[in-house]
């Protein structure tokens, strides 16, 4: 009877001891920023959410995770993405012995805390990552095609191909399960076509930004290949301004000289009907003398005559009084010799 009754309390010990080593997992380190989603072993995760040794995180195709392990490495997780804490082997309250993260798929980055560069190691489906207190972005395509991109310090990739070395700020490798694997060269906006993924490496492009100095390591010039995130409400196009027009610069008027108060010519209520109207005055000509002076006639027909004639006739009449006058004289002075 007994055995019988051992048998349900046996299979309910082997449950717990199965779930325990779960459930007993040590914090390793804490969710420091969380957008969109992103989601741990037990749900969820948010800000201040704690992770833990072998906690699978990810992301959504617009989710990003940043994370701070205790012995201060950071680890950014962006969108798409799927890793998981392999290993994390405590050595004291400020580093650790062994950390180990395995990153399945999706765009990282990585800076290295206070522990010393041979406890970290990443491993991908092309390869391993080698640190060396360093700092760098990986990313791994969905058939396994790992790019690797140094920002600061020092790392290595090691895969079936052999091993590359990664000195250089910029400088990058493209590895495939394969084997095959590209020459460490500097990198430019041609590696996303490299890749197939324009959404590939995003916090170089500026597609995806992050918080605090784990976003202050540069882009490497890749800011001008940023592809149009899928995310996000495309803007409506910006329209220019009109030109303003500018209007030509004002020449500064001259100072004009003081003239002398002119008398006011009279004003005349009526026209003058004695004199011919013109639309404009005659200044090179004199004024000829009014015709209420008597010097000018008019003929039979109405028509003004000729002053030079009247002038004449005037010098004739002239003449012929002053011959009377003569003869006047003549004839007094015979009367007076008689």
């Amino acid at each position: 009877m007994w055995g019988w009754r051992a048998v349900p309390v046996a299979v309910l010990c082997i449950a717990l001891n199965g779930a325990w080593p779960a459930l007993a997992a040590e914090p390793v380190g804490q969710a420091v920023v969380i957008k969109t989603q992103v989601t741990g072993q037990s749900g969820s995760i948010e800000v201040d959410t704690r992770v833990h040794r072998n906690e699978r995180i990810k992301t959504s195709q617009s989710g990003l995770g940043q994370f701070v392990f205790r012995d201060g490495t950071k680890l950014a997780v962006g969108w798409g993405s799927s890793v998981v804490i392999d290993k994390y082997v405590f050595d004291d309250s400020q580093s650790v012995k062994k950390l180990t993260i395995r990153a399945a798929k999706g765009t990282f980055r990585w800076v290295s805390g206070n522990s010393n560069s041979s406890a970290y190691q990443i491993l991908t489906p092309a390869g391993t990552i080698g640190v060396r207190g360093t700092a760098f972005d990986f990313y791994v395509g969905p058939d396994g095609t790992t790019a690797v991109v140094l920002l600061n310090g020092a790392a290595s990739f090691c895969g079936p191909g052999g091993c590359r070395q990664l000195q250089q700020r910029c400088d990058c490798v493209v590895a495939k399960p394969n084997g095959d694997m590209s020459a460490a060269r500097r990198v430019d906006p041609s590696i996303l076509a490299t890749l197939g993924n324009q959404r590939a490496l995003p916090f170089l492009s500026g597609n995806q930004r992050l918080a605090g100095g784990i976003g202050m390591l540069g882009g490497c010039n890749m800011a001008s290949a940023a592809p149009e995130r899928k995310d996000r409400t495309r803007p409506p196009p910006a329209v220019a301004p009109a030109p303003q027009r500018q209007d030509p610069p004002q020449r500064q008027a001259e100072p004009q000289k003081e003239r002398p108060n002119k008398p006011d010519k009279p004003h005349h209520d009526k026209p003058h009907h004695d004199r011919p109207h013109h639309d404009k005055p005659h200044h090179d000509k004199p004024d000829r003398p009014d015709k209420h002076d008597g010097h000018g006639r008019h003929d039979d027909d109405g028509k003004p005559g000729n002053h030079g004639l009247d002038h004449r006739g005037h010098e004739r009449h002239h003449d012929r009084d002053h011959d009377n006058d003569r003869n006047r004289d003549r004839g007094h002075n015979f009367n007076r010799g008689r």
